[in-house]
Formats: structure tokens, C-alpha cells, sequence
């Protein structure tokens, strides 16, 4: 057993984005996504990293960084596995995904020694994935390197049709076996848009945000009115 178990590919798990703020649907993929990898007996998943966006992204109502980098702590206290890495955050300015998909390749490398691969692969929603597609959003050569030396952990919704997006693109169908599409069958419309529009109205957040992050939300008097 412990041979075989030597033999998996070590993955860890990438989520890059704005977590603004972190919601259970972004701890969910998380847990979902280690599901999918272990069944197919081929992967064991050693972390998962939440990787907040830079300020300089630029996102409409996007708080500070060191709120979101908080935030995503607090909703990891109660994880064995998923941590925070604020590299990316901490720039002078924005980087690429691939970029930082590097970095936390060299992090993983010197962080888990042994024989068995080790690769970091991005976890994402279908919606990153169709966004390959839209002009000049995205260089080739990053998503060659994206999809084709580190890989896709796409979660995907019941009803959408992520593999005729990668039928339909000439790259993606190149490192297909590199993508992994996962289909959340419990349904969660939960999104951080959402939950700052619920804030901003004065309406009840619990059951859908971490209560630690509801509480730093209110201590701090994140996502209210603009007056």
C-alpha cells in the first residue's frame, strides 16, 4: 500500500481570485476538486492554497488587499489542508496567473520532498475556462502553460458543457487529458457579488460566508453603502 500510495502524482491545489469576500463556495471547490483527483486513483492532493488578487487589479468594489488576505485565513481555520498564500497580494503590482503558478511551483517543490511528481494545478469555475476564449483577455502562451504543464481542476455547474468549449478550441483539446472537469451535483449560487449586495443592504449573510469573516466584515465595516 504504501508503495502505491508513493507512486501518485502529488497535487496541490490553486485558487487564484478575488475572494472578495471568501464565501463557502470557494472552500467547497476546494473539497470537491481533492474528491474528483482521489477517485481516479492516479492523484493525492497534499494542499490547497487560496492566492488573492493584487489591489492593482482594479476589480469594481474591491477592497484591500489585507482585508481579503484576512478574510481568507479566518475562512481557512477549520481546514487541515487549505491554507493562504499572500505572495501574489503583496506585489507592487499585477501578475499573471501563470506567474504565480510558478512561483507556488517552486514553493511546492522546496515545501514537499520526495520521488513521486508534484504539480500545482490551477482550480477554477467553468467560467475562467470559456474566458481563454475571449480576445486578448488572456496571452497563448500562458494558457499554454497553464493548461499544458501545470493543468485545469475546472468546477463545473449541472447543465453547463465545458467539454464542447474544449472541443470547440484547438489548445485546450492539445492538453485535454490536463484538464479535469468536475461537476458540482449539490447545487450553490452563493457568489461574493451577492453577498456584498446583501451586505450593502443590510440583510443577513450567516449560512452563506464563514462567521469569522462576517464578523471581520463588520468590525471593520466592509461592503457598505458608499456615502
Amino acid at each position: 500500500m504504501a508503495a502505491a500510495t508513493a507512486s501518485k502524482t502529488r497535487v496541490v491545489l490553486l485558487s487564484c481570485g478575488s475572494f472578495n469576500p471568501i464565501t463557502f463556495l470557494h472552500l467547497r471547490m476546494f473539497e470537491i476538486a481533492r474528491d474528483a483527483l482521489h477517485k481516479t486513483g492516479i492523484y493525492t492532493v497534499v494542499q490547497g492554497i487560496f492566492s488573492p488578487v493584487n489591489d492593482a487589479y482594479k476589480k469594481k468594489d474591491l477592497v484591500e488587499s489585507k482585508h481579503r488576505v484576512e478574510m481568507c485565513q479566518l475562512g481557512v481555520e477549520t481546514s487541515e489542508w487549505i491554507s493562504v498564500d499572500s505572495w501574489e497580494s503583496k506585489l507592487d503590482c499585477w501578475t499573471e496567473t501563470a506567474k504565480v503558478l510558478d512561483h507556488m511551483t517552486e514553493n511546492a517543490a522546496n515545501k514537499f520532498t520526495g520521488s513521486s511528481p508534484l504539480v500545482v494545478k490551477l482550480l477554477c469555475g467553468a467560467d475562467l475556462l470559456e474566458s481563454f476564449a475571449v480576445p486578448n483577455l488572456w496571452k497563448d502562451e500562458d494558457i499554454e502553460k497553464i493548461v499544458g504543464k501545470h493543468g485545469l481542476v475546472v468546477i463545473s455547474r449541472v447543465g453547463s458543457n465545458p467539454e464542447s468549449f474544449i472541443y470547440e478550441s484547438d489548445v485546450l483539446t492539445k492538453h485535454k487529458n490536463n484538464i479535469h472537469i468536475v461537476t458540482e451535483w449539490i447545487s450553490n449560487d452563493v457568489s461574493a457579488t451577492k453577498i456584498r449586495r446583501a451586505i450593502r443592504r443590510g440583510e443577513s449573510v450567516k449560512h452563506l460566508v464563514p462567521d469569522p469573516v462576517i464578523e471581520y466584515i463588520k468590525r471593520n465595516e466592509l461592503y457598505l453603502p458608499t456615502k
